[in-house]
């Protein structure tokens, strides 16, 4: 059964910092893409930050770069999500998502129940 549980989401003031993690079992997490989403109150769900399985390489949505900071340990099964310098608009619930594929050609989306970040004053 594949699993993805969040954690580390919370109240904090603008400027401050939150360490977000995603522990992920079910699945061979190396194999696995890995994002953060975020949706706000009446918005869409947007991707924040992604990390490949092999190369480790990473995007980022313009609006939290030199900010956020995604990175995966493979050893432990999880992925984090590093926020500095939170702003009122990183509000939102946050979701882990993995995506990989299949030795039949199918591609597998796994999405976490979320963590909600709040940041205010």
């Amino acid at each position: 059964q594949v699993q993805l549980v969040e954690s580390g989401g919370g109240l904090v003031q603008p400027g401050g910092s939150l360490r977000l993690s995603c522990a992920a079992s079910g699945f061979t997490f190396s194999t696995a893409a890995m994002s953060w989403y975020r949706q706000a109150p009446g918005k869409e769900r947007e991707l924040v930050a992604s990390i490949t399985s092999t190369s480790g390489s990473t995007n980022y949505k313009d609006s939290v770069k030199g900010r956020f900071t995604i990175s995966r340990d493979n050893a432990k099964n999880t992925v984090y999500l590093q926020m500095n310098s939170l702003k009122p608009e990183d509000t939102a619930v946050y979701y882990c998502h993995a995506v990989r594929g299949t030795s039949v050609g199918l591609t597998l989306n796994y999405w976490g129940k979320g963590t909600l970040v709040t940041v205010s004053s």
